[in-house]
């Protein structure tokens, strides 16, 4: 029995064998603006305190 794969399965197949370097440089633009190192402590801290608060209604020009 064959294996059925669709038009779009058999696009991505072949863009990627003509271009083997695709998904290395996915990863790489995901880590530039996506994978962060998480806060420390200290940093939390700083960004909690300089939040300010919202008034109730904010259109209002009181």
């Amino acid at each position: 029995m064959a294996r059925y794969l669709s038009e779009f399965t058999q696009f991505l197949s072949e863009l990627k064998s003509e271009k083997p370097h695709l998904e290395s440089d996915q990863q790489a633009g995901r880590a530039l603006l996506w994978d962060k190192e998480p806060l420390t402590v200290e940093d939390q801290r700083r960004a909690k305190a300089a939040k300010l608060k919202q008034r109730g209604y904010v259109y209002s020009n009181d």
